[in-house]
């Protein structure tokens, strides 16, 4: 098992290039499943998450290639079986259930794994599934699904959840019919994936807003599609330039779909210039501490959450961080206090007051976002920090540590 050793308290220099989107790249991956010939996907990045779905699409009867951000799908000989094996790493594999429905009348997909953050639940998946004709039922750990073809349906979902959009989106796309979906989640990687559909023929509108439309065709045939780059990342980096009072240039940052992460920056301190070609953070000053609520997109991203308050623990004055997506997604406040941080937990709120310095120490990570969190303060922090359990920031972060090394950090990645 490998761990980060990181000697902080470098300021960060240089010119960062933002890799794909995981959070887009995934679900198109397994949309491919609809399509009839070959995906040729660009700009995706190089995780664990990717090469373990490409790994369970190949199980399913895909051909696929992966070389130098470049993949290369045939979905020619499908089978309906998702075993627990690979799903139960990544929850993002519960997204190949309606693909599979739609295309063979029945599946088999083992419940999905994923980061420790959180119950997320699939009911609103399957019931949005059965509206359109599915049955379920649930056997040894396994969804067993079938259909006599989907129909279009008008689906009103209780929450705006990202996953059971992106799922109700590709089902609907060779169902018969017209499919609308009410409160739908508007994130951008949603948008990402509806255009790569729409460039395969499908017929969706309204994507990025509250309403969705699709309306099913018979097939879907092969195109080329770059995925977007990775707002997460790109944020992760806007704090590393924060955090370390450094000054980083971004190469091809979703500038638009960060608008409010860089808000909140912008209210601490930080200082940017450019666009999304060349986008530059910089701080110039001492930063301040701010409130924040994670809530759904447009709202500030929980995915971001951990990282700002890493930065927070080294800002002036103090802020309360409230929790509104996940009801577990504050594993990292411990391992931030083992640093030096003064975090008070209260329910899903953190009362964060910023302290002079952090110290390094040994830290574990829990999940992905917390991870970066994690690296983010070693960065800031005098002296020694190992951080261990780095498998879950393989899954989301492109060689993280080579991009913090080429702009200045003491960072190396070690064999526990």
């Amino acid at each position: 098992m490998d761990k980060l050793v990181i000697e902080g308290g470098v300021p960060l220099k240089g010119r960062v290039r933002v890799s794909g989107s995981k959070n887009a790249a995934l679900p198109i991956l397994l949309a491919s499943i609809l399509v009839d010939g070959e995906v040729h996907l660009t700009n995706v990045p190089d995780l664990r998450d990717i090469a373990t779905t490409l790994k369970l699409l190949e199980l399913l009867g895909c051909r696929a290639e992966f070389q130098n951000g470049e993949v290369r799908l045939h979905s020619c000989n499908l089978k309906p079986e998702a075993p627990y094996d690979l799903v139960r790493t990544m929850r993002a594999s519960v997204l190949c259930l309606g693909p599979l429905l739609t295309r063979l009348g029945r599946a088999r997909v083992a419940l999905p794994g994923g980061c420790a953050i959180g119950a997320r639940p699939v009911d609103m998946h399957l019931k949005g599934l059965e509206r359109m004709g599915a049955v379920f039922e649930l056997e040894s750990g396994d969804i067993i699904g079938t259909c006599d073809g989907l129909r279009g349906a008008h689906i009103p979902l209780d929450f705006p959840t990202v996953g059971g959009t992106e799922h109700l989106i590709m089902a609907a796309t060779l169902a018969e019919g017209e499919t609308t979906l009410e409160n739908a989640a508007r994130e951008p990687e949603i948008q990402d994936l509806a255009e790569f559909l729409n460039a395969c023929g499908a017929r969706i509108s309204g994507h990025g807003t509250s309403v969705v439309r699709i309306e099913g065709v018979q097939s879907l045939h092969g195109a080329s599609y770059r995925v977007m780059p990775d707002r997460i990342e790109a944020g992760t980096y806007l704090v590393a330039a924060g955090i370390t009072g450094g000054d980083l240039e971004l190469e091809d940052c979703p500038v638009e779909a960060l608008e409010t992460v860089i808000d909140k920056l912008r209210d601490m301190g930080v200082r940017f210039e450019g666009d999304s070609s060349s986008f530059r953070a910089f701080v110039d000053g001492p930063l301040n501490c701010v409130d924040l609520s994670t809530r759904p997109y447009p709202g500030f991203p929980t995915d971001m959450q951990a990282q700002i308050m890493a930065l927070m623990c080294c800002s002036r004055g103090a802020g309360v961080v409230t929790e509104g997506i996940f009801e577990n997604r504050f594993m990292h406040v411990q391992e931030l206090c083992r640093l030096g941080a003064h975090i008070t937990l209260s329910g899903q709120s953190a009362m964060v007051r910023g302290v002079d310095r952090l110290k390094g120490a040994t830290v574990m990570a829990s999940d992905l976002r917390a991870s970066a969190c994690l690296v983010l303060a070693g960065l800031a922090a005098s002296g020694r920090t190992d951080v261990r359990r780095i498998y879950h920031l393989d899954r989301g972060y492109e060689r993280m540590e080579r991009k913090l090394e080429q702009v200045g950090a003491r960072i190396r990645r070690e064999q526990e």
